[in-house]
């Protein structure tokens, strides 16, 4: 039946940034684990619908840190913090040349979308579908979250491939009969793609 789609996460492939806790601690001396377990508690509330603002959750914690940011500055501090990955934006765009269709799944939330749909509006326009949890309701490593993009593009499990820099979406997309693989850098992700796609002529 062969490839038709490639699915990617969006941040830590399409989009790259220094760690968030890592920057919160040099530039406000917050303690880096301590933003860490506060993300842990605080994105699984905005990544769906009709959640509450993303800074109403994170104002406690900015208060107990005491740093005095506010929610224009902390939103503009977070998000512009990220950059396109030109060498992957480079790939996809030759797989779309190969017929390829290409489809960004990410797990965000609404005031972080909304930053990239004005700042990144032409990077997201390469992709033939982009979903995000907040939008569609579904989480990844929920089965429904790829099984939402499947069924809204006539694919079928075995068409595509996906890679995400999570090993717990990598293993929930695998268990549908997705080729998924983790990713970890953009040379292993050309040979994975090499091998599977069979097309070979841009590597």
């Amino acid at each position: 039946m062969g490839i038709k789609a490639v699915i990617f996460d969006l941040n830590g492939i399409v989009l790259t940034s220094e760690l968030l806790s890592d920057r919160m601690n040099r530039d406000y001396e917050v303690n880096s684990n301590d933003f860490i377990e506060a993300l842990k508690e605080i994105m699984p509330i905005l990544r769906v619908p009709n959640a509450p603002g993303c800074f109403e959750i994170f104002e406690p914690y900015l208060i107990k840190w005491d740093t005095s940011l506010d929610e224009g500055y902390f939103l503009d501090y977070w998000f512009s913090g990220e950059e396109i990955n030109q060498e992957v934006m480079d790939l996809i765009k030759k797989l779309k040349k190969k017929g390829i269709k290409v489809f960004i799944l990410s797990n965000n939330f609404k005031e972080r979308v909304a930053y990239y749909k004005e700042n990144f509006k032409e990077m997201l326009n390469n992709f033939d579908g982009v979903y995000f949890s907040f939008e569609t309701g579904f989480v990844k490593p929920d089965h429904k979250a790829f099984e939402n993009i499947l069924e809204k593009n006539g694919l079928s499990a075995n068409e595509c491939l996906y890679f995400d820099d999570s090993s717990k979406n990598v293993v929930s997309a695998k268990g549908l009969g997705i080729e998924a693989f983790e990713y970890t850098n953009l040379k292993e992700a050309k040979k994975i793609m090499k091998k599977e796609l069979k097309l070979g002529l841009f590597f």
